[in-house]
């Protein structure tokens, strides 16, 4: 009995390996973030275009950029500049480093947080911008008064998010580390501290936005130098474009303050206690 002579079926022949092809990813929060700010600044353009407005109330984007090149041509600019963000840092630097040990201790002793409730309630509620007067008068025109009113407007939210992340710890965690012996020392260094740190960073984020409010209110209120004394003077001129391109500096600084804020909290995200 004959055996045909079988041959190999093309499908089992060995294929050569091919390299995938790399992909492009890209990130759909970027793409549509983007897309939304270039279909605004276009949407804006085409309105100045149309001179609905003259340009002295509503200037385009094109002109806001003019702006931006004749500030940047001049000197006095970086002395603003400069001004602006020392008021800014000092007034944020005074109060993370008043308001993180108050927000510890008063979201660590229970009867603390008792008695600083209602002060911290009073002065919360308070709009803080009202006292930018009297802080004037008590330090002053210098930038001793500008730093205050940033410590004001920003300590609040670094206090109370502090306070909130050790408050929301999980009693669960805390319990295991009592019966195994740990004190109330090792529990804050070891427990309560690495919990609250996703809660005030974004205690931070929040004090960055109302610093900068600090920032151009104090400014607005007698200043020689400062971005926010360079819109005043601008706005009293009609000079928009200028206005606009004052304004697009503080919404740049908080821009890029809050996206490295954003980038360590990410980092600190798995800190973050599980209720």
């Amino acid at each position: 009995m004959a055996i045909a002579a079988t041959r190999p079926s093309r499908a089992s022949a060995p294929r050569k390996s091919e390299s995938p092809r790399p992909r492009l990813r890209v990130n759909a929060k970027y793409v549509y973030g983007v897309g939304a700010v270039v279909a605004v600044l276009v949407l804006w353009q085409i309105v100045a275009a149309l001179r609905i407005k003259p340009a002295i109330i509503l200037p385009g984007p094109t002109d806001v950029i003019a702006a931006f090149r004749q500030l940047f041509a001049s000197a006095t600019i970086w002395t603003d500049l400069a001004t602006s963000g020392k008021e800014l840092l000092y007034g944020l630097a005074l109060a993370t480093l008043v308001g993180l040990p108050l927000g510890l201790l008063i979201g660590w002793y229970r009867k603390l947080s008792y008695a600083a409730s209602p002060l911290i309630n009073f002065l919360y509620a308070t709009p803080r911008i009202a006292l930018t007067p009297l802080l004037i008068i008590w330090l002053g025109i210098g930038m001793t008064s500008k730093i205050a009113i940033v410590f004001l407007m920003a300590i609040f939210p670094i206090m109370i998010n502090t306070a909130s992340g050790v408050q929301n710890l999980d009693p669960a965690v805390l319990r295991v580390a009592r019966c195994f012996g740990a004190g109330d020392l090792a529990i804050f260094r070891t427990i309560a501290l690495p919990g609250s740190v996703p809660f005030i960073i974004s205690g931070l984020r929040l004090a960055v936005g109302q610093a900068l409010i600090g920032v151009f209110v104090a400014e607005l209120s007698g200043a020689t130098n400062g971005v926010g004394m360079l819109m005043n003077n601008a706005g009293q001129q009609f000079q928009t474009s200028v206005v606009f391109a004052g304004l697009f500096i503080f919404a740049l600084t908080g821009v890029v303050l809050t996206g490295l804020l954003r980038a360590v909290e990410q980092r600190f995200a798995a800190w973050r206690p599980k209720l």
